[in-house]
Order: structure tokens, then C-alpha cells, then sequence
């Protein structure tokens, strides 16, 4: 990797980090702290790509981008931030960055773009891009927040997918936010003018019930709520309606909380409203599976309370850390009432260990991880696999599954199991191998055999 890197970021260490490491790369290194000295390099004709943080002590990275492009069209942008929110990601797509990483960021993730983006540069000249307006009223209270890896990919998938007319089915369990997905989608696009209009099962029926959702939504957005729990006629009412759409129509949104795939092989969903549907499909992880954001969830639904008359207050660390042991079957939505009712309930600026005891206790829908790990409802590893095995075999109709089913189950649980022990490690093989209790020569043979990519990370705040 050659060529000159412009890296602007108030935070002394990070300008650091990164210009040895890009040095090292071969790269030319600029490092300021100030977004006046960035953009002067850039009118001088400095730079092949720019790095930015978004808050500066002299403005916003996020709004120097239309300026950087108008000045050079096609040099590329990479924003870095620790503001983990959907509207970060929104608004660096709407600004034409080339890239978004959230903080803490793993350093050779960050160099691989840098190289992709120096590569990949632009040199035809494109047209000046203008800041968007801005959208303070819609972002404020989202609760889209988490640095996460699969919630940064689903905040990128939003921010590509908003403007377009294609379909898109949004699939989560309950509680997860698939329908605040659905409006987020709506309110940030180009039709947020116009209706936003959820359509459940029973708003179908009768002669006239699809021509109303239309006749509702015009150019809007027609959302079709828990479409798995659609029965036969309702699904082909909803073939038939997508089937009667004009260029004028509403944008299609579905989210289901069940499995369409498995719906589709059982023979209970239509394959025909399946493709219709699924344009894009996103898929909104339940909250057992974004541990890392329960401190920022938290404090969002705090403060929010706060905001709405409640007692300011925030949890311990014994509070969190109970907080971070459960499974959350209720996900998200069930994690924002037991924050209120904590803020209800106490007097305490700090909530206490005992505190969220209580509150869980009188929660019998929620139940703790049990030891050794586990899934969803707290079911033990065993169990699980028990059900994935029999629905497999359910799966083939009667028929046996094809010959060698032992070595290709034990493949799947295997690769997995080293994939989640590796990140966990950080890519550090020796502790891999001594978490798992293997020997490491033994480890590198199965990554090798199962083509796992290891990648050695730093984190970076």
C-alpha cells in the first residue's frame, strides 16, 4: 500500500497508532487534530484518502465531507466514530463517505479498507455533493444504538437500503425491533413525507381489504406486520396485491418473528410471496447475542426516562454485570421496562445489585443464562441441539439424510465453536488453544481444515 494518507482525529494516541501503522504500510502520513488543517491539505492537493473522526473541537467530519468532495471529487473518505448510533452510518452514507468504522475499531480491519479504498479510488470527477438536512427530530430518541458488529452491519444495510424501492424483509424475534427497523427505514427515506401504514393479517380481509392498505399508503410504505403468522389466504391476497403495484405505489416492508425458510420447507409459506418479499433481508439480532451493547442500551433507556420526568440514575457495576448474566427472552423491548421501572423504583442516583435482584425476580418471563452458557429462554447446549437435530431430520420428509451425517454435524459444531473461542482471544492462537484445551499445533490443523481466517486485533478507543 502506497500514496499520501490525511488522518484527522482530536485524540492524540489514535493519530498515533495510526500513522506508525499506515507508515509501516508504506504510506505517507499526515495527522492532524483540527478539521480547518484537513481541509487546507486537502485544497493544496495533499492526501489519496482521508481519515476523519466525526466530533472534532473544530466541527463536524461528518459535514466536511461535501466540502472534501467538492474540492476533489473521488478522493475517498473513511469516518471513524464513537458515536455508535444508527444515524452515525446514515448520515456518512448520505454524505458519500467511502467508509464508517465505530470505535473501538480493530486496527488491521481498518488498514484492509484504507488499502481497499486507495485501490479503488475514483479519478472521473462526480457532482458536488450537498450536506443533507438535518434529521435532529428523527435521530434523537432511537434507540438504535450498539458498537457491535452485527449492529453496525445492520445500521450500514439501513443507510444502503432507504432509498431504494425494493422490498425488504426484517426477521427477529420478538421484542428485537423489527418494527422500529420498519419506521426507521420509512422516516429517513426519500417517501418520509408521504404514509407510513402496518398492515396486520386481519386488515386483509374482506373484498376490499388490500385496495384499503393501498388506497392508505398511496406512495408511502406499506409494512405487512408478523407476516409468517399469515395464513393461506392471506398470503395469496398479498401475492395478489404485490402483483396489481404501479411504479406509483407504496414500498414494501415485511418483518416476521419465525423462520421463513423453514416455513418454506415445511410447505406452510408461499414460495411465490417468499421472492416477492425478501429483496433484501435483514435480520435484527435477539439481545443475548449483543451483550457488548446492554451498557449503551442502558443508559439510553435511562436517560430517556430521566428526559420524561424520572429520577436520574445509572447502575453499578455489580448492577451491570447481573444485567450482562441474563438472557433477556423479552429482548430489547423487555430491557427498556425493567430500566424504567428500575428509575420508578429508587431513590439512589446508583441502582444496586439488590435493586435489579428484585426487579428480576418479579419477572418470570426473563430467566437467568444457566452455567456453561446457553441460548435463548436459558436453554442448556444439549437441548438445543436436539431440536436443530430432530427439525433436520423432520426436514427430509421420512427420507433419511444423505450418508456421512456424523463427520458434517460435527463439522458445523466445530467450526463455530473455534471461530467465537478465536475472536474471543483476539486471534491469539496459544490462548485459543489453552481456552479450549487443546494442543496448538492441534488448532492450527483444524483452522487449516476447516478454512477458519484468524485475524490478530488491537482495540482502539
Amino acid at each position: 500500500m502506497d500514496g499520501t494518507i490525511l488522518v484527522a482525529d482530536d485524540d492524540r494516541t489514535i493519530r498515533t497508532v495510526l500513522t506508525q501503522a499506515l507508515t509501516r504500510a508504506g504510506c505517507k502520513v499526515h495527522a492532524t487534530s483540527s478539521l480547518t488543517t484537513l481541509l487546507r491539505w486537502v485544497e493544496e492537493g495533499r492526501g489519496d484518502l482521508v481519515i476523519t473522526d466525526v466530533m472534532m473541537p473544530d466541527g463536524n467530519g461528518l459535514e466536511m465531507i461535501p466540502k472534501i468532495s467538492k474540492e476533489r471529487p473521488g478522493l475517498p473518505v473513511i469516518v471513524i466514530s464513537a458515536q455508535n448510533t444508527i444515524m452515525t452510518a446514515i448520515q456518512a452514507t448520505e454524505v458519500d463517505a467511502y467508509d464508517y468504522l465505530p470505535k473501538p475499531f480493530d486496527l488491521p480491519d481498518l488498514m484492509k479498507r484504507a488499502a481497499r479504498a486507495m485501490d479503488q479510488r475514483r479519478h472521473v470527477a462526480r457532482p458536488a455533493i450537498t450536506a443533507p438536512p438535518p434529521r435532529d427530530s428523527i435521530g434523537n430518541d432511537l434507540p438504535l444504538v450498539g458498537r457491535t458488529v452485527s449492529m453496525q452491519a445492520l445500521y450500514k444495510l439501513v443507510a444502503r437500503v432507504m432509498n431504494s424501492d425494493m422490498p425488504v424483509l426484517i426477521t427477529g424475534e420478538s421484542g428485537t425491533g423489527k418494527t422500529l427497523i420498519a419506521r426507521t427505514i420509512h422516516d429517513l427515506s426519500d417517501r418520509r413525507a408521504l404514509p407510513y401504514v402496518v398492515a396486520s393479517a386481519s386488515d386483509l380481509d374482506g373484498l376490499d381489504g388490500p385496495a384499503t392498505m393501498l388506497s392508505r399508503a398511496r406512495g408511502g410504505t406499506l409494512v405487512f406486520d408478523e407476516l409468517g403468522d399469515y395464513d393461506e389466504d392471506k398470503q395469496a391476497r398479498v401475492v395478489r396485491m404485490l402483483d396489481t403495484l404501479t411504479e406509483n405505489g407504496p414500498r414494501i416492508l415485511a418483518t416476521s418473528q419465525v423462520d421463513l425458510n423453514a416455513r418454506l420447507s415445511s410447505g406452510t409459506f408461499r414460495e411465490d410471496l417468499f421472492y416477492r418479499i425478501s429483496g433484501v433481508s435483514m435480520v435484527v439480532p435477539a439481545l443475548r447475542e449483543r451483550v457488548d451493547d446492554l451498557d449503551l442500551l442502558c443508559e439510553h433507556f435511562l436517560a430517556r426516562a430521566h428526559r420524561e420526568g424520572l429520577p436520574a440514575r445509572r447502575l453499578s457495576a455489580e448492577a451491570l454485570e447481573m444485567v450482562r448474566a441474563y438472557s433477556w427472552p423479552g429482548n430489547v423491548r423487555q430491557l427498556d421496562n425493567t430500566m424504567r421501572r428500575l428509575a420508578l423504583t429508587g431513590h439512589e442516583p446508583e441502582i444496586s445489585r439488590t435493586e435489579v435482584e428484585q426487579i428480576m425476580r418479579n419477572q418470570p418471563a426473563m430467566e437467568p443464562l444457566r452455567e456453561g452458557g446457553g441460548g435463548g429462554s436459558g436453554e442448556k447446549l444439549a437441548e438445543s441441539v436436539t431440536r436443530h437435530l430432530r427439525r433436520y431430520f423432520d426436514l427430509h420428509g421420512g427420507e433419511l439424510p444423505p450418508p456421512g451425517l456424523y463427520n458434517r454435524i460435527l463439522r458445523e459444531m466445530e467450526g463455530p465453536l473455534i471461530e467465537i473461542a478465536l475472536d474471543a482471544t483476539a486471534g491469539n492462537q496459544a490462548r485459543c488453544a489453552d481456552l479450549l484445551g487443546i494442543n496448538r499445533n492441534t488448532l492450527r490443523k483444524k483452522i487449516s481444515d476447516l478454512d477458519i481466517r484468524v485475524t490478530r486485533r488491537r482495540k482502539l478507543m
